[in-house]
């Protein structure tokens, strides 16, 4: 393993702690006094020359959530790198980055990603930052750039070969399994994730080297997953934000069933206390109150489901079918330019993503041109399922307010919030974006109370505002 750098020994490492510890808090990971405490008895115990139980031993006194670790890993790799300069061991003088050198490292990453040898990827990703990285970035400046390697060296265009090659059974002529292509197909994928992570890690260092910790941090930390924006979110962001969402709504679902097993007391029971007052005089000692009725309310979702707001509905129907154990009455709607009950494929059996394909496939959310219409979509809502919305409803409706210029349906919204219990809008765009161009999100708002929401962490403060008393 890599020695940590000999400035961050003795004196200089505790200050390092507490800028690291700062940093942390920066991204968005909370890190407490007591915890830094911790940290500093952690670097007491450890063998401080071998960087990988530093890692280890400050992520296990400073991360409590585990959606957190890959945020910490980068900032640790930004501020404790794991080299100085150009590793003389691993990268080759000779290489210029003309075309025989990309040639060259490609042949290299085939055999190691065939052999799977962690050490061998780190060292040509190290020769690959060293030879390719390097690229103007504007005039008299020069940068390192993780995708300028990943592009010339495209590990992805080596996977048909390298799964050949490990399907290969020359002394047999009996064909590969499907399983044992999805097995090497999936090994040779990890793979190459491994080898585009060490670029990255390669990049940010050299990066660190020239312009300092904290310049780098401010661009290069990614966000938490419950701060990633739902309308942002890349297919990594989206697979880690349902990491998320799913313990949230598990454990929002056991907050409501332990609320009904230990309700309040209820009103004073009249009769039984002056009853009981008889034994003392007429003196009320001990009162008696009615058992508390625990209200069990009847949710409705109504879901824009059109393209600039599909990641967002995925994520609050995930939710919304975690909760619909704890209400009398769960309905989800979704809508485009049409409108339809989509109940039917939120069931526990079913995952969501197919129930997301089975949604946009079957359901008639579409009856025109495929252009989010809220005024028709409100309107046939409120015809084709006038007894959705009572008395004991809760109307969440989920949309960005962006209309295409079309009729927002006013009157049709003001029919539904004067029918349900209570309603509530949130709106996965920024609010300083609200009221631009189509949006008649202010017209919206002053019917029916209207957030933002635009990720993880406001969605679950919502739900908690949300979950009946």
């Amino acid at each position: 393993m890599a020695d940590i750098r000999a400035d961050h020994v003795g004196g200089g490492l505790f200050g390092r702690l507490v800028q690291f510890s700062r940093a942390l808090r920066h991204a968005g990971i909370p890190v407490s006094a007591s915890e830094e405490i911790d940290a500093t008895a952690v670097m007491t115990a450890i063998e401080l020359t071998e960087r990988w139980q530093l890692r280890e031993g400050l992520a296990a006194a400073l991360v409590k959530n585990p959606s957190h670790r890959k945020t910490f890993d980068v900032v640790f790799d930004i501020w404790y790198p794991s080299a100085q300069g150009s590793p003389s061991s691993t990268v080759d003088k000779k290489l210029r980055g003309d075309e025989s050198d990309v040639d060259q490292l490609r042949d290299q990453l085939a055999e190691a990603l065939l052999r799977g040898d962690e050490d061998d990827l780190r060292r040509i990703a190290e020769q690959a930052v060293a030879s390719l990285g390097r690229q103007s970035a504007g005039p008299g400046r020069q940068s390192w750039f993780s995708y300028r390697v990943l592009r010339q060296m495209s590990p992805e265009t080596l996977i048909s070969a390298l799964l050949a090659e490990m399907l290969r059974r020359p002394d047999t002529d009996e064909l590969p399994s499907a399983m044992d292509e999805m097995v090497a197909r999936a090994t040779i994928s990890d793979r190459t994730a491994t080898f585009r992570r060490q670029v990255e890690a390669e990049t940010r260092r050299r990066l660190v080297e020239e312009r300092g910790a904290d310049a780098v941090a401010r661009h290069a930390v990614p966000a938490l997953a419950d701060q990633v924006d739902f309308l942002r979110a890349t297919r990594e962001d989206l697979a880690e934000l349902r990491r998320t969402v799913q313990p949230l709504a598990r454990r929002l679902a056991a907050r409501l069933a332990l609320q009904r097993r230990h309700p309040r007391r209820g009103r004073l029971d009249i009769r039984r206390t002056v009853r009981a007052s008889l034994a003392t005089g007429g003196v009320p000692v001990v009162t008696h109150f009615k058992a508390r009725r625990p209200h069990k309310p009847e949710l409705v979702v109504l879901c824009d489901v059109s393209g600039s707001t599909a990641s967002f509905a995925h994520f609050t129907l995930l939710l919304t079918r975690a909760l619909r154990e704890q209400f009398a009455k769960l309905r989800a709607f979704a809508f485009v330019d049409g409108c339809d009950e989509i109940t039917r494929f939120l069931g526990p059996d079913i995952e969501l993503p197919d129930a997301v394909n089975r949604l946009m496939s079957e359901a008639r959310v579409v009856q025109f041109d495929g252009h989010s219409d809220y005024g028709r979509a409100f309107e046939t809502f409120e015809d084709n399922w006038p007894d959705a919305v009572g008395p004991n409803t809760s109307l969440l409706i989920l949309g960005d307010a962006r209309t295409n210029f079309r009729d927002p349906g006013l009157t049709a919204l003001k029919n539904l919030n004067l029918a349900a219990r209570h309603t509530y809008w949130l709106n996965p765009e920024p609010r300083r974006h609200w009221d631009s161009g189509d949006s008649v999100a202010g017209q919206y708002a002053d019917i029916v109370p209207m957030l933002e929401c635009r990720n993880a962490a406001q969605l679950a403060n919502f739900v908690q505002q949300l979950l009946p008393k």
